[in-house]
């Protein structure tokens, strides 16, 4: 008998189902010489501090830094009956091996080994990996199954990555929450990326706008601009010669065949920010959305970092292709090549994210809502990345009067090519925010061929006006330009030829960004479509006080690359490890506090509203929203589901709130609009005491499902 451990129980019946394991026992199945059983996520982590010794149970600098002989282990208090599931099937005498069935990466590879070991298993165990739900993809990867000796390196750098960041978090957050009277988190990739958030708006608070002129030439065959002009008299000393000339000369028309290449495969960084520049969703709906589609066998593996797909998978592209194009409305262009998209040395554990053969067993307008547009994405670049180029005539041209220079440009679309696949305004380019030149002036658009000009020709001059235009700081963050931020993070410290992972990875960041808006440190602000990330008071005080060290993009960036290299077994975990220790060791012995910061923040911003249930005010602390007056109101769940503070919030107001998630009692997930409809007492039993308090009553209604046919975006 094998047992079969999943991340999820929804992946644990998938696989249940495909190997004939159909029989439910309790909190696991059985069949065809299998035990299927599951985790919920981490069952086991890295106890606090007070573990190895009761005098860390306060926080003291003088305790600092605090390094573990051996690193203790934990059950997750609300997964305990589910570890003891795992433990007593581990223990059975009819089990003889295991098949490790979690998500095929360094996240899940971390979740199987840390019950494994828990558990004091010794049976060997293999390895199941496979980058999609689809019924054929598990029965291959059943037939292939790896040793689960070929990932003890991947295991390494799981366990490196959980233990950096459990000795960067405790000992830097005790040590300046002990300097300063007051909690100040810190995290190894969290605080970087804060630091970005923070400097992008001081950079924008400090900039100082300058007024610049250009002139705009209006002649019979269109509008040319001036290049600038710093100081207005000049302008229009020189606006009054051009009037004066009446004239202007071509001196140059050339003409140029043009073409922008389709656009890559997505993987997970790049689909969260499109899916924001589109649609809004934050890096963790487009997350969720994926990994729900993934387990319905509509997408492939969603944590991957991977663009490309392997040579392996040419012979069954062109089949995927009519799939999509007959279930989703998206036709190819009439020049395809699939080369495009296949590349092995770019795919390292998954292939990019694209559409499975699956999908026509499915009704893809029945999916909800925000899973169908993640769909639509995924399916339409899929066709457009192995679509033709667009392809354009480009145009300059220049003309002289009196010695000074103006030009303008046209462009006229000859092919759409891939941009056809959705119909996508060929003459617009997308701009997130990440454009570092976004000072340049909107006056320089206005420049436009209507007619055909001849070099040499001399043309009357219609019109001339002078026209001030100001320089603009970059933009706020979104979360697409941040992603990108983070992605890009230490690159221009970095080799170029070294492989580089950023400010985290694909399948972080999202957790990351929603951590800094759950304590506080930042704020989603603008409407429901485009919203910003600016940073709180306290965020901004925690950059100001925290050492480079803990801040700079580019050495946690190295940290991230070098997880990598112990992933390939290039890089000594031990000689990881003890950099990281070094650093805290040093950053404990050598840290003064920054003058005029001894009196942070109080924290009045964090207020979010008032309790419904008293009127004090409520906070977001360590652990989430708070009554200040502790009159036993509750904010932190609904129906079982965490609430961000940003919802929080909303329902503090009034307003309505997306939950989504939810379980029906058929166990199948749906998603409910959430409005607080007064308060109500709640009571429960746990470990023989009675919990009581008070929570919101809602009232709730449902979203209405959308059709996604046709991919309209």
């Amino acid at each position: 008998m094998k047992l079969v451990i999943a991340e999820k129980p929804s992946v644990a019946k998938s696989i249940a189902k495909v190997i004939g394991a159909t029989k439910m026992q309790d909190g696991y199945m059985e069949g065809g010489g299998y035990l299927v059983s599951w985790c919920f996520g981490h069952l086991v982590g890295l106890a606090e501090p007070a573990a190895y010794d009761e005098k860390y149970s306060k926080w003291r600098k003088e305790d600092l830094p605090i390094f573990p002989d051996n690193y203790i282990y934990q059950v997750m208090e609300d997964t305990k009956d589910q570890f003891e599931t795992l433990k007593s099937l581990m223990e059975r005498l009819d089990v003889g091996s295991l098949v490790e069935a979690t998500d095929a990466g360094r996240e899940g590879e971390l979740i199987f080994r840390l019950v494994y070991e828990k558990c004091g298993c010794k049976k060997p165990f293999e390895r199941l990996w496979i980058s999609s739900m689809e019924d054929q993809a598990i029965l291959d990867g059943f037939n292939n199954l790896k040793p689960g000796t070929d990932y003890d390196k991947l295991y390494e750098a799981a366990l490196c990555r959980e233990r950096a960041d459990w000795l960067v978090g405790i000992n830097a957050t005790r040590l300046l929450s002990t300097t300063y009277g007051q909690t100040l988190n810190v995290g190894r990739v969290m605080t970087p990326t804060l630091a970005l958030v923070v400097d992008r708006e001081r950079e924008i608070a400090n900039f100082k706008p300058e007024s610049f002129y250009n002139l705009k030439l209006e002649l019979p065959g269109g509008m040319l601009v001036s290049d600038r002009f710093a100081d207005k008299n000049d302008a229009e000393s020189f606006l009054q010669e051009c009037k004066d000339a009446g004239e202007v000369t071509i001196t140059k028309v050339e003409k140029k065949d043009r073409q922008e290449k389709a656009p890559l495969l997505f993987d997970l960084t790049s689909l969260q920010r499109e899916a924001n520049k589109r649609y809004g969703f934050t890096a963790q709906q487009t997350l969720d959305y994926t990994q729900s589609l993934y387990e319905k066998k509509l997408v492939s593996y969603p944590r991957t970092d991977a663009r490309f797909l392997t040579d392996d998978m040419e012979n069954s592209i062109s089949g995927l292709l009519g799939k999509i194009s007959q279930v989703a409305g998206f036709q190819t262009t009439e020049d395809i090549d699939i080369h495009k998209v296949i590349n092995n040395k770019k795919v390292s554990d998954h292939h990019a994210i694209i559409p499975t053969m699956s999908i026509n067993k499915s009704d893809i307008e029945e999916l909800p809502a925000g899973e169908g547009q993640i769909f639509t994405l995924i399916a339409s670049r899929m066709i457009e990345a192995v679509s033709s180029p667009v392809k354009y005539e480009e145009t300059t041209v220049k003309a002289e009067v009196c010695g000074k220079v103006f030009k303008a440009k046209g462009k006229h679309v000859i092919d759409a090519g891939w941009k056809s696949v959705l119909g996508i305004n060929t003459n617009v380019t997308s701009d997130d925010g990440d454009n570092d030149s976004s000072n340049l002036a909107d006056i320089e658009a206005d420049s436009v061929i209507t007619a055909v000009f001849t070099k040499g020709e001399s043309l009357p001059i219609r019109d001339i006006t002078c026209k001030e235009g100001k320089t603009k700081p970059k933009a706020h963050f979104t979360e697409s330009s941040l992603l990108g931020s983070m992605e890009r993070a230490g690159a221009d410290e970095t080799d170029p030829d070294a492989e580089r992972k950023g400010l985290g990875t694909s399948a972080t960041r999202a957790g990351v960004i929603e951590k800094l808006v759950r304590i506080g440190f930042i704020k989603r602000s603008g409407d429901k479509k485009t919203k910003y990330l600016i940073p709180m008071a306290k965020g901004a005080e925690l950059i100001d006080v925290v050492p480079e060290s803990i801040k700079s993009s580019s050495m946690t960036a190295e940290w991230e690359n070098k997880l990598l290299q112990i992933e390939k077994g290039g890089f000594e975990s031990g000689e990881f490890i003890a950099e990281i220790m070094d650093m805290i060791t040093d950053l404990c012995e050598t840290y003064v506090p920054v003058d005029g910061k001894e009196n942070l923040t109080n924290n009045t911003s964090d207020i979010i509203g008032k309790c419904p249930n008293c009127g004090a005010d409520v906070k977001v602390g360590k652990y989430g929203a708070y009554c200040t007056a502790k009159c036993g109101m509750r904010f932190g769940r609904a129906f079982g589901k965490e609430l961000s503070d940003e919802q929080v919030e909303r329902l503090l107001m009034g307003d309505k709130i997306l939950l989504k998630g939810l379980k029906s009692k058929a166990g199948k997930d749906y998603s409910a609009y959430l409005t607080p409809a007064g308060i109500e007492t709640f009571s429960y039993e746990k470990n023989g005491e009675t919990i009581s308090g008070f929570q919101y009553k809602f009232e709730m209604t449902f979203p209405k499902k959308k059709s996604k046919k046709g991919g309209s975006l």
